[in-house]
């Protein structure tokens, strides 16, 4: 798996006061039922014991076990001033399974 952060990302994490003890996390929010859509973000939380650690230029990133399944093989970690941190491809799948008896 490779993370890479842009310049305008990486920067906003060099300059970003982090509590201690809280490191960059992303977090995949799933949606749905029978269909699902996942978006990613990046938060700012305490380590959880079977994270994956990423560096990039001195910045670990974290990622859980849960939000690893659903990450591309290469996952990029943008930031502006309007929509903050953009992680990603956010995507929905309307596949459903129905049993018939």
């Amino acid at each position: 798996m490779v993370v890479t952060l842009t310049e305008s990302a990486l920067d906003k994490l060099k300059t970003t006061e982090i509590k201690e003890e809280q490191y960059p996390r992303i977090d995949a929010d799933i949606a749905g039922g029978c269909g699902i859509s996942v978006k990613f973000t990046l938060v700012f939380d305490e380590p959880r014991r079977n994270d994956s650690v990423i560096e990039y230029d001195g910045i670990q990133i974290h990622i859980d076990l849960f939000t690893k399944r659903y990450l591309d093989e290469e996952t990029q970690i943008d930031y502006n001033d309007e929509q903050g941190f953009l992680v990603g491809e956010s995507f929905a799948s309307s596949a459903c399974a129905i049993e018939l008896h």
